[in-house]
């Protein structure tokens, strides 16, 4: 018999709406071999909910449940508004074209699961990121996505020419884990600022980060972000 899954985080519980923490390796959706992580949690909970976002397979950390479709009608309008800040934790190694600023491009499907950025700007995907050295030959990116696109913050990385460490798609160096990472999410529901964070718990590499570059990476609104 197959052990049984571990329960699953819960970062943030709200009479809405969930926040959860996704471990990585683990599908979204149910697959022919095991249950899908929004499956797990609805049995988990008990209840049905709505998903708002999703993440890779390979990514780990927060994801929202909506448990009524008002608030799934909120969190989609939300998003597609830009009211909803949602920050990443990225590990790449080489030197990067520029250690801060934005990708800004057209994405177009390429090969072998890949999609690659475009020159063009008629519908681009929009990523700002800063970085930090983090010793050994590696840098620690905060990156901000203002679109949704497929592998936007993969593919933005490797536009940089530091490809996500553990990204087999994007010829990323090989590692125990992809080091993406869902860090952060905060916006404004019913008058009320929710901001919730989550220390990456999985990867060598995320399990040494220093502590206090976590916390000043959390202060995110510290930072000159441009406004779109």
């Amino acid at each position: 018999m197959p052990d049984s899954p571990l329960p699953i985080e819960i970062q943030f519980e709200h009479p809405d709406f969930y926040i959860v923490n996704k471990t990585h390796n683990q599908d979204f959706h149910d697959n022919n071999e095991q249950m899908g992580f929004f499956n797990q949690f609805q049995l988990q909970v008990g209840e049905s909910l709505y998903p708002v976002h999703r993440l890779d397979k390979a990514t780990s950390g927060l994801l929202i449940f909506a448990r009524n479709l008002k608030a799934e009608h909120f969190f989609n309008q939300a998003l597609q508004s830009g009211q909803i800040d949602k920050l990443y934790l990225a590990i790449g190694s080489n030197k990067p074209k520029q250690k801060q600023g934005r990708v800004i491009g057209d994405m177009e499907k390429s090969r072998n699961k890949a999609w690659k950025l475009c020159r063009t700007k008629l519908n681009p995907a929009k990523t700002f990121f800063y970085s930090f050295s983090i010793g050994h030959a590696k840098r620690l990116y905060l990156l901000k996505p203002y679109t949704g696109k497929t592998h936007q913050l993969r593919v933005a990385m490797k536009s940089l020419g530091v490809s996500i460490i553990g990204d087999d798609i994007y010829q990323g160096e090989k590692a125990d884990r992809l080091y993406l990472h869902a860090f952060c999410l905060s916006f404004n529901y019913q008058d009320e600022q929710i901001k919730v964070t989550s220390t990456p718990k999985q990867g060598a590499l995320f399990t040494q980060l220093d502590h206090d570059l976590l916390n000043q990476l959390s202060q995110f609104e510290d930072f000159n972000w441009p406004k779109l």
